[in-house]
This record gives C-alpha cells, sequence and structure tokens, in this order.
C-alpha cells in the first residue's frame, strides 16, 4: 500500500482550469486501484502554524501498489489533458510514505498507524 499526499499550489485566476483537469483525473484514481481519502482546500483560519505558502488544495490518496500509480500517472486519457495541469499549476509537493505490516493491520480496521519510507 503507497500514500500521497499532495500539497498543490494553483496560479491565481486559473482555479476553472485546475477543476477541469482534477474533473477528469480524480475518477481515474479507483480504476488504477487507489482511492482519493482526502481533498481539502484549507483557508487562512485552518492553519496553527505555516513556515511555507498555503497550498490550495490538499490530496491525500492510496494507491494498492506502486505499479499501481505509475499505471494511473501514465493513463491516456489523463495524458490527454495535462496541459490543464500544466497551465493552473505553479508547483506542487508529493510526499510518499508506504505502511508497514502494523500499520497495513491498523489500517484495515480504520485507525491511523506510524508509516515508514
Amino acid at each position: 500500500m503507497i500514500y500521497l499526499t499532495q500539497l498543490i499550489y494553483v496560479k491565481e485566476g486559473q482555479e476553472q482550469v485546475f477543476y477541469q483537469f482534477e474533473d477528469v483525473a480524480i475518477p481515474l484514481i479507483a480504476k488504477y486501484n487507489g482511492q482519493l481519502l482526502l481533498r481539502i482546500q484549507p483557508t487562512d483560519d485552518s492553519f496553527i502554524e505555516q513556515p511555507i505558502d498555503k497550498p490550495y488544495e490538499l490530496h491525500l490518496v492510496r494507491f494498492e501498489t506502486e505499479q499501481d500509480f505509475r499505471a494511473f500517472q501514465q493513463d491516456e486519457s489523463r495524458k490527454q489533458f495535462l496541459h490543464l495541469k500544466e497551465q493552473s499549476v505553479r508547483t506542487s509537493m508529493l510526499i510518499r510514505n508506504k505502511l508497514n505490516n502494523t500499520a497495513r493491520e491498523s489500517d484495515k480496521m480504520g485507525f491511523t498507524a506510524s508509516a515508514e519510507d
């Protein structure tokens, strides 16, 4: 199981273009044994501490395997709309984690557990 957290920084005025890309990309996650667990648009009052720029959105996604994630990235229908992502996203940060065996058992029960790199 692989978990991905993405901080997405959208160019000002390009929010609707970003949504057009997300309307294509997000439904494809399930096709590749993935699940969007969280999609958050934080507000200024959501932060307790903020030494970095506030992202426009945060995504937490789970895929069964690294191969599933790679297949999602290579999806032909997704690739046809990458120009929308390139037009609308200023930058993004992707954080990857794989769960250890103990964490997998906790995950099956819906609990949070520690992750290993």
